[in-house]
């Protein structure tokens, strides 16, 4: 998943995006609901789910949420808050929320949360990816792969080739470009350099190579790269 996190708090931003990172998911970080609008508004980058503070600067995270609605947007949103009144619940959920989480709060459970969101969100409730020979499960954050005995070895993967096989798992034989990996998989305050898509995908390659998986990535020159099944 690729999420927004919206947190002008510097100390708890910053925990929440490295947590979040380490469970392989990317993560744009905006400090005023302004900038997060930036981001929404972005046609190429495609959030899974928002999770926004209540009180940001310039925009609300309550504003945000009406803006989002306002435009029938079906963007999961987790609100985080020091309000814990039940009368502050009824109304982040109201104005668009479908998640409501009490500050101070513990990481385990705001993964929880967010799996929550996942199982049920539509578009979010796979629990496995399946490809040829190759499982991605989101529970466990793992890749493995099946011989030919039933018996499944394990990929060890980075975050970002987690992410990058992910993407292409989910856009079997699409051609996908650079330029859209880029604006899915690399955060909206990242410098990548111009070879890191090439560099990566390299370093995906051979391991699925040493992993005798029967799927292979192909570069379309000019175009970009596309997943095909093995036969």
């Amino acid at each position: 998943m690729r999420i927004l996190l919206v947190e002008d708090e510097p100390d708890l931003g910053a925990a929440i995006a490295h947590r979040l990172r380490q469970e392989k998911y990317v993560v744009d970080w905006a400090k005023d609901g302004a900038e997060a609008w930036n981001y929404l508004e972005s046609q190429w980058t495609q959030y899974t789910v928002g999770i926004f503070d209540w009180m940001l600067p310039k925009l609300s995270g309550l504003e945000l949420c009406k803006k989002l609605r306002s435009q029938k947007s079906t963007l999961p949103i987790l609100m985080l808050t020091a309000k814990d009144s039940l009368e502050d619940r009824v109304i982040g959920l109201d104005a668009g929320a479908d998640d409501y989480l009490v500050k101070p709060f513990g990481m385990v459970e705001l993964l929880a949360r967010l799996r929550a969101l996942q199982r049920r969100s539509p578009q979010l409730q796979a629990i496995q990816l399946k490809v040829g020979n190759l499982t991605l499960d989101y529970n466990t954050a793992t890749v493995s792969s099946e011989d030919t005995n039933g018996k499944s070895t394990q990929v060890a993967l980075t975050a970002k080739e987690f992410q990058l096989l992910e993407y292409f798992m989910q856009r079997p034989n699409q051609v996908i470009s650079r330029d859209q990996i880029l604006y899915q998989l690399w955060e909206v305050q990242s410098e990548p350099e111009s070879n890191v898509v090439a560099a990566q995908m390299r370093l995906l390659r051979r391991k699925l190579a040493d992993s005798n998986c029967l799927i292979s990535i192909e570069t379309i020159y000019g175009l970009g790269y596309r997943l095909n099944q093995k036969t």
